[in-house]
């Protein structure tokens, strides 16, 4: 599956830009602040309503535009589809399918199933569970569609008893079977996931990172007891807080090495290889257990790196067999072979060469 037009209007830099990618190698090439990474936002945008970047979506429009577009079409013989991604300020991100709006921006990932490696991969290692728990889960919609509509009425729900327990706290509770039915279903699936991800994960971390780190599966609340158990036991906290403190809502993937939090042992460069091997494994079994070929956009994707993991990286990369959007400042860059087509990104705009 792959992007084969994108029309990006007022993303940052980029005023307008409409290029035609091919479904294997395609090279973004230019100086420094040209638009190459706006260009890879505007197509990971099509995939997923957001940027790869920042989560304020309006830092993408283009200074003194009141909103931005992206359109694009997508080929997975037989079947076309396109996109479109509207973001104005002010308003929710709009986006629709062959035409017809989205119920939520997660269905993007169905029609266009895109990822991406930049300088900034080493946070899925560094930081809080946020970054991981999107890792994850998105994995967990490709397998099972119906997680997304799972977790969204979870999170209302969550909204809901959070709601209540600032305002109507002897309520709160009512919210609990509905958090307990759908957080034990999230969690179920999350969980099924990462044990598929397992056996991948352990032969991509031997060849690429070679530290023996371990992926592991924090549910959100105790492991001694069932999620309602768990509400119960923390409604006085939950109370004084105003926050609910267990739940699906808390997951996490722990990245561990001889026992403890990675990130705590690990130079950045290392923690970069680490996220590096997570999203490669995570492409390998999405190919492998569904078919299903994500899109893989490179971003700087050696900053950081060693020569020999340079290397190990590239033929995990090739191995995928995927489209490739690659960004570079010459036109001769080939260490993933010889790109299928090149495009000059100057000015905010793209022109193929």
């Amino acid at each position: 599956m792959s992007l084969a037009e994108l029309s990006a209007e007022n993303v940052r830099c980029i005023e307008r830009a409409d290029i035609e990618l091919h479904p294997q190698r395609n090279l973004l090439w230019g100086p420094n602040g040209s638009g190459k990474t706006s260009l890879l936002e505007a197509v990971f945008l099509l995939g997923r309503g957001r940027s790869f970047r920042t989560r304020n979506s309006e830092r993408l429009i283009r200074q003194g535009q009141a909103k931005l577009t992206c359109f694009g079409r997508t080929t997975a013989s037989p079947i076309e589809k396109t996109i479109g991604v509207q973001i104005a300020r002010g308003a929710p991100t709009v986006a629709r399918i062959g035409g017809a709006a989205v119920e939520t921006l997660a269905d993007l990932s169905e029609v266009f199933p895109v990822q991406v490696i930049d300088p900034g991969t080493h946070k899925l290692v560094e930081e809080g569970s946020y970054r991981r728990r999107r890792w994850m889960d998105w994995a967990v919609f490709h397998v099972e569609h119906g997680f997304v509509q799972d977790w969204a009425r979870y999170t209302r729900a969550l909204r809901q008893r959070n709601a209540a327990l600032r305002t109507q706290p002897d309520h709160a509770t009512a919210w609990d079977p509905e958090l307990v039915r759908l957080g034990e279903r999230i969690t179920e699936l999350r969980r099924a996931s990462l044990e598929r991800l397992q056996p991948f994960w352990g032969e991509v971390e031997r060849r690429l990172v070679g530290l023996d780190v371990q992926l592991s599966f924090s549910q959100g609340w105790s492991r001694e007891l069932e999620l309602a158990g768990a509400l119960t036991a923390s409604v006085e906290r939950d109370r004084a807080r105003g926050a609910t403190q267990a739940g699906a809502h808390r997951a996490d993937v722990l990245v561990r090495r001889a026992g403890a939090p990675a990130r705590d042992s690990l130079s950045r460069g290392q923690q970069k290889l680490v996220a590096v091997a997570m999203i490669l494994a995570q492409l390998q079994m999405l190919r492998a257990t569904l078919g299903v070929r994500p899109a893989l956009l490179l971003d700087d994707p050696a900053a950081e790196l060693d020569a020999a993991h340079v290397e190990a990286f590239i033929r995990e990369v090739n191995e995928l067999h995927c489209q490739l959007v690659l960004t570079s400042l010459v036109p001769e860059y080939t260490p993933f072979g010889r790109a299928d087509r090149a495009f000059h990104v100057e000015r905010g705009t793209a022109r193929p060469v």
